[in-house]
């Protein structure tokens, strides 16, 4: 039996603090919509009319600049949300969403979830748990990019795989020029890194999209920029 837009709501990280009779009242609100694969989702700058909870399947959110180059901000995977702070904020979409797979949402109405918000302001303090976990994910991307170099970012990105399939080895979600981007990475950089850590023995590549961690502690070190003897 299909999940139900209640079902995608109850697993979604942004409402973990609500309560069950909140929850269901966003869902009075909310409907369950699919996106086929290569489905542009909205446009950055359109009006922004939804907030979308994903039940499963991975969208891509990005910025295109003006040079037309993409840059890709996050991806959202089950349990995870996009243009949250668009419809919270009333302004327009300021980024692209596009689905890279079969995507299955929770789709929330943006004019009734603010009227909602507006008239229970207990679901707002409710939603504020829900918020710090997504400020800290994003402090948590800003950290990687500003303090860290590109083989730290690349090391700190397959520990928090390995961490989320509880598990030594995964298939990378998306193409590797998608997380090379999200990483703010070239393509070369990012796999020129992979191989980097491979050769020192801290990770293997059985294929072109699976990666099996080695060594643990040492490619921790390489993500707080402590680098092993293995690159000396």
């Amino acid at each position: 039996m299909a999940e139900t837009a209640l079902d995608i709501l109850r697993k979604c990280s942004l409402f973990r603090g609500l309560t069950d009779e909140s929850r269901e009242r966003i869902a009075r609100l909310t409907r369950r919509a699919v996106f086929r694969k290569g489905t542009r989702i909205f446009r950055q700058g359109e009006e922004c009319a939804a907030l979308f909870c994903v039940g499963s399947g991975v969208v891509r959110v990005f910025k295109t600049g003006p040079s037309g180059k993409d840059h890709v901000l996050h991806f959202a995977g089950p349990g995870m949300t996009f243009a949250e702070v668009a419809v919270i904020g009333g302004f327009p979409y300021p980024a692209h969403a596009e689905a890279l797979e079969d995507t299955v949402c929770a789709v929330v109405e943006a004019t009734g979830l603010r009227r909602l918000l507006t008239a229970q302001p207990e679901i707002c303090l409710q939603l504020l748990q829900g918020m710090a976990f997504w400020v800290r994910q994003l402090v948590g991307l800003l950290e990687d990019i500003v303090l860290r170099d590109a083989l730290g970012r690349v090391a700190g990105y397959l520990l928090r795989m390995a961490e989320e399939h509880d598990a030594p080895e995964f298939e990378l979600p998306v193409l590797k020029k998608d997380l090379a981007s999200h990483l703010n990475l070239t393509s070369e950089t990012f796999s020129r890194s992979l191989r980097r850590l491979a050769d020192a023995g801290l990770i293997e590549l059985p294929d072109v999209q699976r990666i099996r961690i080695c060594q643990r502690e040492p490619l921790r070190d390489v993500a707080e920029g402590l680098l092993p003897g293995e690159f000396e």
